[in-house]
């Protein structure tokens, strides 16, 4: 589940009929949906055919080089030293991955002029910072501060940042297919009262630009651990109508509505996506527990069974010392973390917390990317020792 049915432009009255230009030329109508033919999907309907193309090429590899398996610990990355400059797919920078997601950030300072898609999975985009626009085959998108935009699998798409801005965004290349948590939607797929968002909090595109233009565009794949260049001989975004349930969409972290209790409430309650093998949280500025007895700071936990990553996006991190907006923490399984030193004793007493940070539970093991030992904080396993 995405989001729910929507429409766009022209489509006709029946699927998989006839559906004629002014000229008397049909319109091309391809139908894109997940898990054959049994997941959510979309038909799109095309001036021209979406398998036009005139030239095919293998151009690199995109899967990171991992480090050797090292030392368990638990680790701190300050991407703001690490990130380089680019497009929203040159300027990638990844930091962690396994076999179900690779994630990072990207400091944007160019519009890119390729369009691109994933057909690996679908991509998550959480704006830390700045605005700007995403033109996709299923309209326009604008983005601002603190927007999550899901982009489904094989979705042509170009990033267009606001250049006036400083653009930030963490990153998640996902695998499989990501949804709103299971639990927190019935049998018809709507999202339920006790979910802590629901669907007047998400947009999907804005507006269907269409383009009728022949001449070489070239849209950048992802597929089986390469990037491929594909030359259309026409504008990919050729689309003059389509409909379903398969379409980008944004969630802004603002709209999460925390849950709280009398005591300290576990992680799952700040859950808010889920793909295969992993979830993804959002920690919002909320009032702490109620008990008269209460310790607003976390508990120490062992992850049984997950990593934990948390991206740092602002606030006072109330249980971390010495992390920095935009720092990547890893905790893996294996062994315990919690708050540091004096944070526990610290949050009694408090009303609430001002912090805000992204929060990605892996189900197998992470790995570190070779190259953010550059801009890894190698004391951060001993900063619990008092």
């Amino acid at each position: 589940m995405t989001m729910f049915y929507r429409k766009m432009g022209d489509v006709p009255h029946k699927r998989h009929t006839q559906f004629r230009k002014e000229d008397g030329t049909l319109y091309r109508e391809q139908v894109m949906g997940t898990k054959g033919f049994s997941g959510t999907q979309s038909i799109l309907y095309h001036h021209h055919m979406p398998t036009e193309v005139s030239k095919a090429s293998k151009v690199e590899q995109y899967l990171p080089e991992f480090e050797e398996l090292d030392a368990l610990r638990h680790r701190h990355f300050l991407t703001p030293e690490g990130t380089k400059k680019g497009d929203a797919l040159s300027a990638r920078t990844y930091t962690l991955g396994n076999e179900d997601l690779l994630m990072g950030t990207m400091h944007l300072t160019e519009a890119m002029e390729s369009f691109y898609r994933n057909g690996d999975g679908d991509e998550m985009l959480f704006v830390h910072y700045g605005s700007g626009k995403i033109e996709t085959m299923f309209g326009t998108i604008h983005y601002k501060k603190g927007d999550y935009v899901i982009i489904p699998i094989g979705t042509i798409y170009r990033v267009i940042p606001n250049l006036e801005e400083d653009n930030k965004i963490f990153f998640v290349e996902s695998f499989s297919q990501l949804t709103t948590p299971r639990r927190y939607r019935n049998e018809y797929g709507q999202l339920l009262e006790h979910s802590p968002f629901c669907e007047r909090d998400m947009r999907g595109p804005e507006k269907l630009e269409t383009y009728d233009e022949k001449g070489e565009f070239e849209v950048l794949t992802k597929s089986r651990g390469y990037i491929h260049s594909h030359i259309f001989n026409h504008h990919p975004l050729d689309v003059v109508g389509w409909d379903g349930y398969l379409y980008p969409w944004v969630f802004n972290i603002a709209d999460f509505e925390p849950i709280t209790g009398r005591i300290h409430q576990p992680p799952p309650v700040h859950q808010t996506f889920e793909g295969h093998n992993f979830v993804v949280c959002s920690f919002v500025p909320r009032l702490f527990d109620y008990h008269p007895e209460a310790i607003p700071a976390p508990y120490y936990h062992s992850n049984v069974n997950s990593d934990e990553v948390l991206y740092y996006v602002e606030g006072n991190f109330m249980s971390r010392k010495g992390v920095n907006e935009a720092s990547i923490t890893l905790h893996p399984s294996g062994i315990p973390h919690g708050p540091h030193p004096g944070t526990t004793e610290a949050s009694i007493g408090k009303k609430e917390t001002l912090e805000l940070a992204v929060m990605v539970d892996t189900f197998r093991p992470l790995k570190i990317v070779k190259n953010a030992k550059e801009y890894e904080d190698n004391k951060y396993m001993y900063t619990w020792v008092e």
